[in-house]
C-alpha cells in the first residue's frame, strides 16, 4: 500500500471539512472583521458573540490551509486567500461559500440522488431549489450574490473573447441580477438590452438597472421561459440557464425562444463544456453541483449539438473562453 496515495485519499475524503470551515468563516463574516487590523481571538469570539475556544480552533485549522494567519503574538491577520471572504473585495466568494453552507444538508442525500435519480436539494428541503428560493428572501439575495461570485469574472472574459458586434437588442433570458447585461451594454454603447426572469427576481433586477443608470437601455419582461419568451431583440442569450434543467426542459425552453428569434438571429449559449477524458475540468465540478442542487447537468459539445438541433437550431461555433465557460453559438435551423 502507497502510504502518500493513502494520505492523498484522506486529504480527498475530508475535503468536506475544509469546505464547512471556510463557509462558517464567510458567514461570520471573520474576514471583514480583520480588514481593519489583526485581531486576538478573545476580541474576534468578543466580536462576533461566539465561542473562544471554538473560533480559535476554527481559526488554527483554516490557517493550516492557507486561510487567515497567526502572528507569534497570537493575533489573526488576512491572507492572500482570506482576502476572497472579504464581503466588497474584487472576485469576492463570501456570498458563494455561505450559499454553498446553507445547502450543505444536500450532501448526505447523494446516495439517494444517484441510486434513484431524485435531486438532493429536493430531498434535503422539500421542494426544488428554485422554488424553496422564493419562500426565503435572505437565502434568495445570497443566492444572486453567489451567482455573481462563482460566475462575475466569467462576463469579461466572455467580452473578450466574443464579438457583439452587429447585434442591436440583446435578450437575457433568465437574466438574474442583470450583471451579464449591464455589462455587455457598458461594453457596447450603441446595444439595447432585454431583461427577463420571473417577476419576483425582476424586483431585485430593477434595482440593480437604477442604480447602474441604464433604465433607459433596458427593458424588463416577466413570465417563464417555459411558457413563452418575448419577441424584439435579434439575439438571445442564456448564461447559466439551459445547466439548471434536465435535456426535455431544455428543449421546452429553445422551442419558445424558436419561436420568436428572427430567421437571422443568434442565439447564444454561456455555459462550460464538459471536455472528453479523465482531465480535470471545473465543468465537471460544476456538473456534480448541478446534479445535487437544481437536478440540472453541465454537457459536452455533442450533447449540445444534440440538444439545439432537438429545439429547432444549429450549433455554428464553440468560443472558448479565459474563463471555465464557453459562448456556443447558434442559429435557427
Amino acid at each position: 500500500m502507497d502510504q502518500n496515495l493513502a494520505e492523498q485519499m484522506m486529504r480527498l475524503m475530508t475535503g468536506g471539512v475544509v469546505a464547512q470551515s471556510i463557509s462558517v468563516a464567510a458567514e461570520l463574516g471573520i474576514a471583514d472583521q480583520l480588514a481593519s487590523g489583526e485581531k486576538s481571538s478573545s476580541q474576534l469570539a468578543a466580536l462576533l458573540n461566539a465561542d473562544e475556544q471554538k473560533l480559535h480552533r476554527l481559526l488554527r485549522f483554516l490557517a493550516s490551509v492557507g486561510i487567515f494567519q497567526v502572528n507569534t503574538d497570537g493575533a489573526w491577520r488576512l491572507t492572500p486567500l482570506a482576502g476572497f471572504l472579504l464581503n466588497d473585495a474584487p472576485y469576492s466568494v463570501r456570498a458563494g461559500a455561505r450559499m454553498l453552507g446553507r445547502m450543505s444538508a444536500t450532501y448526505p442525500h447523494m446516495t439517494e440522488n444517484v441510486l434513484t435519480g431524485k435531486c438532493a436539494y429536493d430531498l434535503a428541503f422539500g421542494r426544488p431549489i428554485f422554488e424553496d428560493l422564493r419562500g426565503k428572501p435572505e437565502d434568495a439575495t445570497i443566492f444572486d450574490a453567489a451567482m455573481n461570485s462563482f460566475h462575475g469574472g466569467e462576463t469579461e472574459a466572455v467580452l473578450d473573447a466574443y464579438s457583439y458586434e452587429g447585434i442591436e437588442v440583446l435578450a437575457d433570458i433568465g437574466c438574474g441580477a442583470g450583471t451579464v447585461v449591464m455589462a455587455t451594454l457598458k461594453r457596447y454603447p450603441a446595444l439595447r438590452g432585454m431583461l427577463f426572469d420571473q417577476s419576483h427576481v425582476l424586483e431585485r433586477t430593477a434595482d440593480n438597472v437604477r442604480a447602474a443608470g441604464f433604465e433607459g437601455r433596458c427593458e424588463m419582461h416577466a413570465g417563464s421561459f417555459f411558457e413563452a419568451i418575448p419577441a424584439g431583440a435579434d439575439a438571445y442569450s442564456m448564461r447559466h440557464i439551459l445547466h439548471d434543467w434536465t435535456d426535455d426542459l431544455c428543449v421546452r425552453i429553445l422551442v419558445n425562444i424558436r419561436k420568436v428569434i428572427p430567421a437571422d438571429g443568434r442565439l447564444l449559449i454561456i455555459e462550460a463544456v464538459v471536455p472528453e477524458g479523465n482531465d480535470p475540468s471545473m465543468s465537471k465540478l460544476f456538473d456534480m453541483f448541478m446534479m445535487i442542487l437544481p437536478d440540472g447537468r453541465e454537457r459536452t459539445e455533442a450533447e449540445y449539438r444534440n440538444l439545439l438541433s432537438a429545439g429547432g437550431f444549429t450549433l455554428r461555433s464553440v468560443t472558448p473562453t479565459l474563463s471555465p465557460v464557453s459562448v456556443i453559438d447558434a442559429r435557427p435551423a
